[in-house]
């Protein structure tokens, strides 16, 4: 029996400011472990992880998940199975810690041994006093994680988490995604133009060019068997856009 997919989409179709920026026929997304989304800059991938956090509907087409068709505005408990990180996260008032617990008080929940922890897992301790908005880019990633994962989503969205980093920072980001998808029932959804990145840390791998789904599949077969040409121009780097 093939198990229920996490997400699938069915003739989506998405645009912002009279431009086509979705148009994905059929795609699916397994549960469990890293999916990466590639494509070029501006090819529509932020905008599919935006539709898959359930807080805006798709224009045309029908998003499920968990195997149910999601109306909008979509049901509280799909909504706090998913958490996701922006590109250039943002900082609220208030010091590390005010910022790790900020969904759990939210929810009327105080878990301080619980935050304690979710600290030391993103190697933030040392800074829990510090003010969140004096810290270094990839510091405020890290506190970016440790704020989504305070509320224990099954469903982590990255969008380009490691972009501006540099590599050490990058590379303490990766580690986390690679804990966080080892966790029973957790999936990541990474977004990144670096195919580098995601050959590292996936095991599903999707490519998207001019807002439409060009491939979709397991890991090795993207990289060593593509089924498009134009997946395996990006590969390879010779595809111009």
């Amino acid at each position: 029996m093939t198990p229920t997919p996490l997400f699938r989409l069915e003739g989506i179709v998405h645009r912002y400011d009279r431009a086509w920026t979705l148009r994905i026929d059929s795609m699916e997304i397994p549960a469990g472990g890293v999916f990466a989304i590639v494509g070029p800059n501006g090819s529509g991938k932020s905008t599919l992880l935006k539709l898959l956090h359930l807080l805006e509907p798709p224009q045309r087409g029908q998003i499920s998940f968990r195997g149910h068709a999601v109306r909008h505005p979509a049901p509280l408990a799909f909504r706090r199975e998913i958490a996701m990180v922006f590109q250039r996260p943002v900082m609220l008032w208030g010091n590390v810690r005010q910022n790790i617990e900020y969904g759990l008080r939210l929810r009327g929940m105080r878990e301080p041994e619980w935050v304690e922890e979710v600290l030391g897992a993103m190697n933030l301790r040392s800074l829990a006093e510090a003010p969140a908005r004096t810290l270094s880019g990839g510091e405020m990633q890290r506190v970016a994680l440790g704020r989504a994962l305070a509320v224990r989503p099954q469903v982590l969205l990255l969008d380009e988490p490691t972009a501006n980093l540099d590599p050490q920072s990058a590379a303490a980001i990766e580690a986390i995604i690679r804990t966080t998808s080892a966790s029973p029932g957790r999936t990541v959804v990474l977004v990144t133009h670096n195919i580098f990145q995601a050959r590292r840390l996936a095991q599903h791998v999707a490519m998207i060019l001019e807002g439409q789904l060009v491939e979709a599949a397991p890991v090795e077969i993207f990289f060593e068997n593509p089924g498009d040409g134009r997946t395996r121009a990006f590969v390879q780097g010779e595809l111009i856009y």
